[in-house]
């Protein structure tokens, strides 16, 4: 049975570190829990919140007026039923931390997840969107995704196609009731090849660290670790002395823009295959250091002027992240991200958008 608690401070449930208190806060460890928990909810018409591992999400300084479901379920299990087509089946409850989950994998010879490691957070949210890092994202292995569905009042599953995955998007991020999401996760499952080869290595930088041609394979306890390795670099592994990683990971997405718009910036300015017709993938990262913001810009004093260092900035690390350097507010951050989005819109013409989900809050 949940039993909620009033007034708890968000900011302490998040990777950023801010966010006012909860009016009710609920702890859901299995999956009745969590159903009993939203259906309450929705019953008594509150304002409805899900979080589990805090990491892609800021939650502003009034918090939220409402009912906050913490989805705290973990376990996974695995079936290399020779009916999986000579891979393996790996099911995992909503809270489970997506980081352990890859390990086991990875430890275990279970292909598919390595290039993923290091990424903070929860399973559950990784199908909602569509989680991916250097050249992989969740939609290659997720076969099936267990939900609540708040509409109908019933579990609903998703297969792979159902999901209509894009880039930080799938049907779960696009479908929603009053503003907060139709679909609550319960379970994911990953269809995972076996052997200790990596998948294809499709990232130039990963390619290059593990000393290997855009392509090839590796093995993927050492495609885990070199991934971890350039997270740690970047800021992008928690870890708690280390104010570089109390943020959001990545602030902003890589714009995905018409090929004339990118035919104005400069040769060097990187480019990539979006998956759209007469479209191509930018790099947040290269447009913000290029229109001047350099790695630790932020705010320095009470009145929110901005300059190098001060008590929200840009990682030290990378200037995708913004960071919370003790005693930042949600306010604090966003004014830094908003600095950094109209500076490259200023130089470019290019609009940043932001990759985490605001609440309560704007940008």
């Amino acid at each position: 049975m949940t039993v909620p608690v009033t007034g708890t401070r968000l900011a302490d449930l998040t990777t950023a570190r801010v966010g006012g208190p909860a009016r009710t806060l609920v702890a859901a460890s299995t999956e009745s829990e969590i159903v009993e928990a939203v259906r309450a909810a929705d019953a008594a018409g509150e304002p409805l919140l899900i979080i589990s591992g805090g990491s892609n999400l800021l939650i502003g300084d009034d918090g939220f007026d409402g009912t906050v479901v913490h989805i705290t379920s973990t376990g996974f299990t695995v079936n290399d039923d020779d009916a999986t087509c000579g891979g393996v089946m790996v099911k995992a409850q909503a809270g489970q931390d997506w980081d352990e989950l890859v390990r086991y994998t990875v430890m275990h010879a279970f292909s598919g997840l390595e290039a993923l490691s290091g990424i903070p957070g929860s399973t559950g949210a990784t199908p909602v969107q569509n989680v991916g890092a250097y050249g992989s994202d969740v939609s290659q292995t997720i076969a099936t995704v267990r939900t609540y569905d708040r509409e109908t009042d019933s579990i609903r599953s998703f297969t792979n196609f159902e999901l209509k995955f894009g880039y930080r998007d799938s049907l779960l991020k696009r479908s929603t009731v009053d503003g907060s999401p139709r679909y609550v996760v319960l379970s994911v499952e990953f269809q995972l090849g076996l052997g200790r080869l990596s998948k294809p290595v499709r990232y130039a930088e990963l390619a290059r660290a593990l000393g290997i041609e855009v392509g090839a394979r590796a093995y993927a306890n050492d495609v885990r670790r070199e991934v971890l390795k350039l997270r740690a670099g970047k800021g992008m592994v928690l870890d708690a002395p280390d104010p570089d990683t109390w943020s959001t990971g990545s602030f902003f997405t890589n714009p995905i823009v018409a090929q004339e718009t990118a035919d104005r910036l400069p040769d060097e300015a990187p480019r990539y295959p979006s998956g759209a017709d007469g479209q191509v993938k930018l790099s947040a990262a290269w447009l913000i250091e290029h229109a001047g913001f350099s790695k630790g810009f932020g705010l320095a004093d009470d009145d929110g002027h901005a300059a190098a260092g001060g008590r929200a900035s840009l990682s030290t690390k990378h200037t995708l992240a913004v960071t919370n350097r003790g005693g930042a507010s949600a306010s604090d951050l966003l004014a830094v991200a908003g600095l950094v989005r109209d500076g490259v819109e200023r130089t470019f013409g290019i609009r940043l958008e932001p990759e985490p989900l605001l609440i309560n809050c704007k940008l």
